[in-house]
């Protein structure tokens, strides 16, 4: 019987002990305790945080420097959540289509016009 309730009592000491973060509600402490955190994000979180609520993932990875794409996966895997939610691995739309327009290659108006001229018979 001892036995049963001392694990018990440690599944629900390990179950405490990660509980999941909010950046909207959590305290520079509650920040500091995820791994990957130190006080010097806890105090940007806090300070863009006095602005208006983080929205979602994208709106908190654009307005904290130093969190993209991998470190939010890693924050999130500590248990850091925005508005309760874990990170969903994937940029905001308008952000991913920026990217891609990025990186396309500019195509070369020659080749275009090469293209658009008829095959002679």
């Amino acid at each position: 019987m001892l036995k049963k309730i001392l694990a018990t009592l440690a599944m629900l000491f390990a179950a405490a002990s990660f509980a999941a973060v909010d950046v909207n509600k959590g305290t520079a402490a509650d920040l500091d305790g995820i791994k990957g955190i130190g006080p010097a994000m806890s105090k940007r979180i806090l300070d863009a945080r006095k602005a208006g609520e983080f929205k979602d993932w994208p709106d908190f990875m654009q307005r904290i420097k130093g969190v993209k794409e991998k470190k939010a996966e890693k924050l999130s895997a500590e248990g850091l959540t925005v508005n309760g939610q874990a990170f969903g691995g994937q940029a905001s739309a308008p952000a991913a289509a920026a990217k891609a327009d990025k990186t396309a290659k500019p195509v070369k108006a020659a080749a275009v016009a090469a293209d658009a001229k008829p095959a002679k018979p």
